[in-house]
């Protein structure tokens, strides 16, 4: 038997590609997504792409992490809308519920 030479195919690059929706962060005036310089970014998206194997857990991450550097993380959550897409989002605060505690 004879060993083939060079059986193994070069592995093809991934192109990997999250986004991050700020709309509501954005149109409220609490986040200015001009601040993400080195990443694309279209009106209040964000578009990361990586070569390289990247995480979109990592990605919630780095987004979290950058959240509580600027004292959002209070006000705002991340949550994965689609497969390959977060979302910035508030916390939701039943006032309604609280108010009624408050009566009794």
């Amino acid at each position: 038997m004879a060993a083939k030479a060079g059986t193994k195919g070069k592995k093809k690059k991934m192109l990997l590609k999250f986004t991050i929706d700020c709309t509501h962060p954005v149109e409220d005036g609490i986040m200015d997504a001009s601040n993400f310089v080195s990443i694309e970014r279209n009106k209040s998206k964000i578009s990361v792409q990586s070569e390289i194997p990247f995480s979109k857990r990592y990605l919630k991450y780095l987004t979290k992490k950058y959240l509580k550097k600027n004292n959002l993380r209070d006000w705002l959550r991340v949550v994965a809308s689609t497969k390959e897409q977060y979302e910035l989002r508030y916390f939701q605060i039943n006032q309604d519920e609280e108010e009624e505690e408050d009566e009794d």
